[in-house]
């Protein structure tokens, strides 16, 4: 049997284990509490947008021999600008479908346009900014920059985001998707960009958490009266 004083250690091991741990494995189980018990798709800021999406029917349209496009064809996709047609050459070139002409950069009122083709007509838009560059922490990180990030008159602090390279409506943010992304940062223990699990902090929270239930398995056996008769026995 496990003698007293290796016993009293491993009880101070799990106490102090514990009471380390305990803050983090209260954070797991409330961000997970949270994850299952919301409507992802209310995340998402579905609400927000229009149920259904009219697509628009165009007519006229140039073939690619009629564009002046300087590299071969590679991807080409027909994007609705503000109502007009273009095509979007190898995700890179964005060109007028119609007319040929080459576009730089969609305009904030193009901006304003296509979101409002997306979310809901009641909405009112409050501000609408360009925003070159994000941080690791932004609502708006890991998609195309330029945008343009368009405010509306809600409680929840709604932002819709569209990519000034080609138009294109990207997310919708508002304060329970911030609600939910800083909880899944607290969840994985990413605090620089959420989503990697194969963190060093988390990796060593997930050992030290194996060690205390491990330790408290072994505490509940040494202090068990039954396995210490068996123990006796043998």
């Amino acid at each position: 049997m496990v003698t007293r004083q290796t016993a009293i250690k491993i009880r101070k091991a799990h106490r102090y284990l514990g009471l380390f741990l305990g803050i983090q494995f209260l954070i797991w189980t409330i961000s997970g509490m949270y994850f299952s018990w919301t409507d992802i798709d209310e995340i998402h800021g579905d609400h927000f947008k229009k149920e259904i999406l009219e697509q628009t029917a165009f007519s006229d349209l140039l073939g690619t021999t009629q564009l002046e496009i300087e590299q071969p064809v590679r991807s080409m996709e027909l994007l609705e600008i503000a109502g007009s047609p273009y095509y979007w050459i190898n995700g890179t070139t964005l060109y007028n479908a119609r007319t040929g002409n080459k576009k730089n950069e969609t305009t904030q009122q193009e901006a304003q346009q296509v979101a409002n083709r997306y979310m809901q007509p009641e909405l009112k838009v409050s501000g609408i900014k360009r925003i070159e560059e994000v941080d690791k922490h932004h609502e708006y990180r890991g998609r195309p920059l330029p945008a343009y990030e368009i405010s509306y008159e809600t409680p929840q602090n709604l932002k819709a985001y569209v990519a000034i390279e080609n138009g294109e409506f990207q997310a919708v943010r508002h304060r329970k998707w911030r609600w939910f992304d800083f909880l899944w940062m607290t969840h994985t223990m990413d605090y620089e960009g959420r989503d990697d699990f194969n963190t060093f902090v988390l990796r060593a929270f997930s050992l030290l958490g194996l060690i205390t239930v491990v330790s408290g398995f072994t505490l509940w056996y040494i202090s068990s009266p039954t396995m210490r008769k068996i123990g006796e026995k043998t």
